[in-house]
């Protein structure tokens, strides 16, 4: 039986496209040759990368509008850095809404002066700040979309003149926005795109070439951009299946599309938690609560061996909190079905009932 499947990250993947990267494991393009063991410089590997950039730009309705995309290593936490390296010349300003807004301050600090704006954290990140003041003299403005750990989203983002920079990695695709409005963003494959061991960069060339220091190729954006995402060795397997997930989702209708649906799940499983006196929610704000990572706790702990017995037999998988919060989580990424959130939400009733 397949499971349901909550996990943070990785991510869980549509079924139709974790049979096509199996089989291209197997036999690429019928070529009677593994995807991973051809040259990545080979006709039909470009092909991959050139349609994984292009699916990406198409998505976010940035095609020709002067952005280019890469399929980049490291990770999000890499960027982190990169972003610094090639954009803070003096001072930058940066929103702190959760651990990975928090080491993105970190690593910004080794390179200049890093304001932030506005924190949650005297709270555990519980809310998203608001009303804060952007400093206009600052090289960029960085913030996290969403933040996985603690279930909080940002359901608007500032207007400013300054280059407006975000991490989207554990929301990227899932809902409708006006994507021109950021100078780049990035994230990590695995939240909801495709494998670990790549990280999508979309990037406004026209923000480049603005700092003074010298910077090292490989954390060289312009190098990227250049060399096509080919400057090194790409990550071939995760690259093809984040090709396959942007395809899949193509094939659905889009960013549209999704959208609708993963409305329909956070508001099935919201409207459970509020109306469920056995469960409470993690996020003190309901609007800022997050679609993709509903974080909740269970009241009566006398009731957990039993809550948790009842979800393995109905084959729901990957719900504990992260460790800093505690409770559950429930990752509601682009490929989850519908159905599974209802298994869960009856769960949720059936201890009800029984306590």
């Amino acid at each position: 039986m397949k499971k349901h499947n909550f996990s943070a990250g990785p991510c869980i993947l549509p079924q139709s496209v974790l049979q096509k990267s199996a089989e291209a494991v197997l036999n690429f393009n019928n070529s009677n040759l593994s995807l991973i063991e051809i040259s990545h410089r080979s006709k039909d590997f470009v092909e991959v990368m050139d349609n994984a950039r292009a699916l990406a730009l198409e998505h976010l309705g940035l095609q020709n509008k002067g952005y280019q995309a890469l399929f980049l290593q490291g990770g999000a936490s890499l960027q982190f850095l990169m972003v610094a390296f090639n954009l803070l010349e003096k001072k930058a300003a940066y929103l702190n809404t959760g651990t990975w807004a928090n080491n993105a301050i970190k690593e910004a600090k080794f390179l200049g002066e890093v304001v932030e704006v506005a924190s949650s954290q005297s709270d555990n990140f519980n809310f998203i700040p608001k009303n804060y003041n952007i400093p206009t003299d600052a090289d960029y403005f960085h913030c996290t979309s969403n933040n996985t750990i603690f279930g909080t989203q940002m359901q608007s983002f500032p207007t400013t003149n300054i280059p407006l920079i975000c991490d989207m990695s554990s929301d990227i695709f899932s809902r409708q926005l006006d994507f021109s409005k950021f100078s780049l963003i990035y994230a990590g494959a695995q939240k909801n795109m495709g494998p670990a061991g790549t990280t999508l960069v979309v990037i406004k060339e026209d923000i480049l070439g603005k700092v003074s220091r010298a910077i090292p190729s490989m954390l060289d954006y312009k190098v990227h951009i250049d060399k096509e995402s080919m400057f090194n060795t790409p990550a071939v397997f995760p690259v093809y299946v984040s090709m396959l997930t942007l395809q899949w989702l193509k094939d659905l209708g889009g960013i549209s599309a999704i959208e609708k649906q993963n409305n329909q799940k956070a508001e099935l499983l919201y409207n459970e938690i509020d109306r469920n006196p056995l469960f409470e929610g993690f996020v003190a704000q309901k609007e800022d609560r997050s679609k993709m990572n509903a974080t909740f706790n269970l009241k009566n702990d006398q009731l957990k061996e039993t809550f948790e017995a009842q979800l393995k037999n109905v084959g729901i998988s990957g719900l504990n909190g992260h460790r800093s919060v505690g409770g559950y989580r429930a990752s509601m990424y682009n490929a989850l079905p519908l159905e599974s959130v209802q298994v869960l939400v009856d769960i949720m009733q059936a201890v009800e009932k029984g306590a």
